[in-house]
């Protein structure tokens, strides 16, 4: 009988160390799999957000530099393609959010030139004011930006949004944009 009790407690000392085993085993296997989850979790998110960095400098890319002011004239400023620094750059005026007229940035503009933000100086645009109301604005420049062959067009804003006051038919400036 003594024989056969200590063969039981031989046997529920192996049972309870095998236990112990299985037990620090399981928790080493779940950490290991939280680990690995944790991982796959972070490569997914890199992925993502490198699909999304992708997608927005095809889709928007931001090439284009650019300044306005306005000026007793009305809105002036230019535009350079950064990506082609040669080509002329097709704007946009919008005053007040609401679009007033659309030209190639094409004017003389030496001082872009000597500034080397351009290979020469036919970037500058000027746009006429159209008639409104006296009071404050706000005129945005926006750089027109085609691809997928002409499929798909995206805007680009031109430095910030120019803010003026219309006095008795003269332009007063509140604030000047800074380059882009």
């Amino acid at each position: 009988m003594i024989e056969e009790q200590v063969e039981l407690n031989k046997t529920a000392a192996t049972s309870e160390a095998y236990d112990r085993s299985a037990r620090r085993g399981a928790r080493a296997a779940r950490a290991s799999l939280t680990n690995l989850l944790i991982g796959k979790a972070i490569a997914e998110a890199v992925l993502v957000a490198a699909l999304a960095l992708f997608f927005y400098f095809t889709a928007f890319p931001p090439y284009y530099r650019g300044w306005g002011e306005a000026t007793r004239q009305g809105i002036q400023g230019w535009a350079v393609n950064n990506a082609s620094p040669w080509d002329r750059v097709e704007v946009q005026l919008y005053i007040d959010g609401r679009f007033v007229a659309r030209q190639t940035a094409n004017l003389s503009r030496p001082d872009v030139a000597s500034a080397g933000y351009a290979k020469d100086e036919w970037h500058g645009y000027a746009f006429d004011l159209p008639s409104l109301e006296a009071g404050e604005h706000e005129a945005s420049v926006y750089a027109l930006h085609a691809s997928k062959d002409g499929a798909r067009l995206t805007l680009q804003l031109l430095g910030k949004p120019v803010r003026f006051r219309l006095e008795a038919g003269t332009v007063v400036p509140l604030s000047n944009s800074h380059m882009n």
